[in-house]
């Protein structure tokens, strides 16, 4: 049933597709006929662009389904979706240009502008097709949920659990898999068998999907569990384990056509080093123009309500392992930490004051980083630091903890738009953190950012 739901949904987005690429080209024509940029230009009835009309919404139904656009997995980014339709309307874009000019006759006015317009038309309405249709694919799964399996029932299973349970990504769990002398249950989901009865289970529960969260597995494990999964036509997908991330930094390259695997150098370097730099520069010098009568006004509040600082300067470690001063608003007493020591906040930490339970819940207590940044101690987007005591304990640890310091520390980072913000496992915030300093792009950055600004206007759970 879940699979038959897919197929309709799949062939509806289609058609929602090739109707907003239609839409576009037409609301391309009325704008380039109405508005007089960059010339004046009057056209032809719309009749006679009927046949352009048809080639690009078809070259963009084609370059879709070439890109994969239609075989994508519930719970993915709306900001990733979007990159990825601009990527393929811009190529469907050029395809159906080609086209047109090979099979129409030059006097049929395709226009530089009419081109322009409708390649930014498309990737909106598109976009926004793709939107309420995944509302109704939303909808489709709550009522007709896929079954889903866990491979394992560690720390990783169990994140994953709370994941799902938390998201409304159309998922039913029907249990779990594990080891032979595994628990009966977790979380009140019960285990169902061993990894070697997984056909039977896959095949007995009618699983759909099947996520493998086995950290320690083999890669001849993993062959198994995966060959059985698609005997059985269940989905597999595989939660990546450090081994995997540091196969990332891997490239394969040759000497004189003799095969070799090169170390990539993740850290940025030339023009990406100074795209980020601007754009830190440009960012926290606005941030704090705007923000600066808010702030004022935080730290009046944060003076009126206990003696003290208004800011609290705390020794946080950054790029290459250097410390420096890591600016907030003084959200707890000032001997906060008299008797206990460095210690982690918690929910109910009875040291904050009440202005401060405000501020760190909202994240307002973190503002004063904009300075920070401005000053080049920090960067906007960036592996969160750390106090010297707490990274000497993980540097131990965690494997390859001290890489995250290859790049500056962040105001927010990859690890915590995921959620691994405040007391969370530090080696699965460490694999977020590497996954970010070895594919920092200029849109990464912005998809972070856009992310916290959603996740702190919905209210975090871990800001405390």
């Amino acid at each position: 049933m879940a699979r038959r739901s897919a197929f309709w949904l799949r062939l509806l987005v289609l058609l929602v597709d090739l109707g907003m690429a239609a839409l576009a080209y037409y609301a391309a024509y009325e704008l380039r006929t109405r508005v007089p940029i960059p010339t004046r230009l009057y056209l032809a009835p719309f009749a006679v662009y009927t046949h352009q009309l048809l080639i690009h919404a078809l070259s963009v139904g084609v370059t879709f389904f070439a890109l994969r656009l239609y075989h994508t997995s519930p719970g993915g980014s709306r900001i990733d979706l979007f990159y990825r339709i601009l990527s393929a309307v811009s190529i469907a874009t050029l395809l159906a240009t080609a086209l047109s000019f090979l099979s129409l006759r030059t006097d049929q006015g395709l226009t530089r502008g009419l081109i322009i317009y409708h390649w930014g038309l498309s990737a909106i309405l598109i976009t926004i097709g793709r939107i309420l249709t995944g509302w109704l694919a939303e909808l489709v799964r709550r009522r007709n949920p896929e079954r889903l399996l866990l491979v394992g029932t560690g720390e990783i299973a169990r994140m994953i659990l709370q994941k799902t349970l938390q998201s409304r990504l159309g998922y039913r769990v029907v249990g779990f898999v594990d080891g032979a002398e595994g628990p009966a249950e977790v979380a009140g989901f019960p285990v169902l068998g061993t990894q070697a009865e997984l056909g039977r289970v896959v095949q007995e529960h009618h699983v759909d999907e099947v996520i493998i969260a086995l950290s320690d597995a083999s890669h001849e494990d993993l062959m198994s569990l995966v060959a059985v999964c698609e005997a059985e036509r269940a989905s597999v997908r595989i939660f990546p384990d450090l081994f995997q991330i540091m196969a990332s930094e891997v490239a394969i390259s040759d000497l004189d056509g003799l095969p070799m695997l090169t170390v990539r150098d993740v850290a940025l370097r030339g023009w990406k080093r100074s795209v980020k730099r601007a754009m830190d520069v440009v960012v926290s010098a606005v941030g704090l123009v705007v923000l600066s009568p808010l702030m004022m006004l935080i730290a009046a509040l944060v003076r009126l309500e206990s003696r003290g600082p208004v800011f609290y300067a705390q020794e946080r470690v950054g790029l290459d392992g250097k410390p420096f001063p890591m600016l907030k608003f003084r959200s707890m007493r000032v001997d906060a930490e008299e008797h206990s020591g460095p210690v982690w906040a918690s929910e109910n930490d009875p040291r904050k004051t009440r202005v401060g339970s405000v501020l760190r819940r909202t994240s307002l207590d973190e503002w004063p980083q904009l300075i920070n940044v401005l000053l080049g101690e920090m960067s906007l987007v960036g592996p969160r630091p750390e106090r010297p005591v707490f990274v000497e304990q993980f540097r131990q640890v965690v494997p390859r903890y001290m890489e995250r310091h290859a790049e500056k520390a962040g105001m927010t980072g990859w690890a915590q738009v995921n959620g691994l913000r405040g007391d969370t496992s530090i080696v699965e915030r460490t694999k977020y953190d590497l996954f970010y300093v070895e594919n920092w792009s200029f849109l990464f950055d912005l998809k972070i950012i856009l992310r916290t600004a959603v996740n702190l206007l919905r209210g975090d759970r871990n800001a405390y």
